[in-house]
């Protein structure tokens, strides 16, 4: 099976061939939104998350954004930089990995109720495996919430990433790949900021799918 047949040979491939490990242990961690989107996230996994579920943080770094006043029974976080899983309060298991480098999840089948994808979208060099390992950890009914801004970092976003115009391509791009992973169809968001804002400047991009039943 071609995961990314009729897509462009060199479309997934970033500008910088240092290994994911190497180039963001040199990188404050974290993503790129401000904290007004950042809040703007958590509030939205608020509305999203199930209380008490097993929750996956792909591509993790320090902080997760949870809700500080929801629990849940576990929150995995799956990242290259140990430091900064280290440093996330809200895990309750760490894996060191290079999700783009080997994109299998250490994790049993259907046993996860969510899983949050926090602006990492653009640096997915296999994103067809990685949403498929997602979709397999998933329980049926499960949700996958994908959140990103305008920002991105040029040398590790890839190509068709940066070639497409507006948030708008993207979805289109990220659905397609999503299908073929085999999620059912994905709801889309936007969440802006209002002009006279001082504190929170960048909009959030969300898309959400499920899991269905029978992969």
């Amino acid at each position: 099976m071609n995961d990314l047949h009729g897509f462009h040979p060199h479309s997934f491939t970033a500008a910088s061939a240092e290994s994911d490990t190497l180039f963001y242990s040199r990188r404050p961690a974290g993503p790129m939104l401000d904290q007004g989107a950042l809040t703007a996230i958590t509030a939205l996994y608020r509305t999203l998350l199930p209380e008490d579920g097993n929750i996956l943080d792909v591509m993790a770094g320090p902080d997760s954004h949870l809700p500080p006043d929801m629990e849940f029974d576990s929150v995995i976080g799956i990242g290259v930089n140990a430091q900064a899983l280290d440093s996330n309060p809200r895990l309750t298991d760490r894996v060191v990995k290079d999700m783009n480098e080997t994109p299998d999840l250490p994790l049993a089948d259907e046993s996860m109720d969510a899983a949050l994808l926090c602006d990492v979208v653009p640096y997915l060099r296999q994103p067809v495996a990685i949403f498929r390992e997602i979709a397999r950890v998933l329980q049926p009914g499960g949700l996958l919430i994908i959140t990103f801004g305008d920002r991105f970092i040029p040398q590790k976003a890839t190509a068709l990433w940066q070639a497409l115009d507006d948030e708008g391509d993207r979805r289109r791009m990220l659905s397609v790949l999503l299908q073929r992973a085999g999620f059912g169809p994905a709801d889309n968001g936007n969440v802006t900021p209002a002009p006279e804002d001082l504190f929170w400047h960048d909009a959030v991009h969300a898309m959400t799918a499920r899991r269905p039943d029978i992969l």
